[in-house]
């Protein structure tokens, strides 16, 4: 618990330089934040959780968003994964499906100024998902896992002076074979230019009860990563993330020794504005 606390610590000192900070990929906390009117988000990503008795990858992921308005945002998520276990058997297939809407409700901005995300000091959204098996033997061979789940977070970002931070607290309510979890993250940076941004995040997903005899799973990590872009318009941007589990690292715990994201952004829409995240 203490070192939790002082992880915590860290982060808002990191924070107190940043001007704002942004999340989702490639970062597991996400944020209020959405594409905006008519705009689309795809995100092509490869990622990696590693643990010594089982490990998750995803060859690539696709995850592409649309805003449907300047507040609400529609999700479909679909990868090819790969999955290892503890014997070295390694299995490929289409992954589980993640549909989801995020509605963003309220905003402050500064009183007698335009409402625009550069001058947002606090937000509040909600961002309900399913994560759904696809018609195919992945989920009975282990290399997914089983579904339906179901994600119910709640995310925020606030800004004081220089501060700005992303929050996001959530839970996922499990299955017969898949237990329900809390997920809790921040994320803290700085954006260095209009076209490099620097993160770290802090993010806990934690297992509420057991499924069987099995231990009660936990993933810890501590990352850091950042986005860069690629064009003068900043349509098209580099998003990459490497960190490492903070708790014990076994075979049993779910813990993953490493973890990592490299992909790339397309930020899609009319007109040739700079679209936000």
């Amino acid at each position: 618990m203490t070192r939790s606390l002082i992880l915590l610590a860290v982060f808002w000192v990191i924070a107190a330089a940043a001007a704002r900070a942004q999340g989702g990929p490639p970062f597991i906390t996400d944020d209020p934040g959405t594409p905006g009117n008519h705009h689309w988000e795809i995100n092509f990503g490869w990622t990696a959780n590693h643990n010594p008795g089982q490990s998750y990858y995803e060859i690539p992921d696709a995850d592409m968003n649309y805003g449907w308005g300047d507040r609400v945002q529609l999700k479909w998520e679909l990868p090819i994964v790969a999955g290892t276990d503890s014997s070295g058997g390694t299995g490929f297939g289409l992954g589980d499906s993640l549909i989801g809407i995020k509605v963003r409700p309220y905003e402050i901005h500064p009183k007698g100024e335009a409402r625009t995300e550069d001058n947002l000091l606090f937000s509040v959204g909600f961002y309900p998902q399913a994560l759904i098996n696809n018609p195919t033997s992945s989920a009975q061979r282990g290399i997914v896992e089983s579904g339906p789940q179901y994600y119910l977070p709640m995310e925020m970002t606030a800004r004081v002076g220089p501060i700005g931070l992303d929050g996001e607290v959530g839970r996922w309510i499990g299955n017969a074979n898949f237990p329900d979890q809390w997920g809790r993250g921040m994320i803290a940076g700085h954006a260095f230019s209009e076209r490099l941004e620097l993160y770290g995040e802090i993010y806990d997903l934690q297992a509420i009860n057991r499924i069987g005899d099995q231990p009660k799973q936990r993933s810890f990590t501590l990352d850091a990563g950042g986005r860069r872009s690629l064009d003068r318009l900043n349509h098209i941007r580099l998003l990459f993330m490497g960190g490492r589990a903070i708790q014990k690292v076994t075979p049993a715990n779910g813990e993953p020794s490493w973890i990592a994201y490299f992909g790339i952004q397309f930020l899609l829409g009319p007109g040739n504005e700079q679209t936000f995240h």
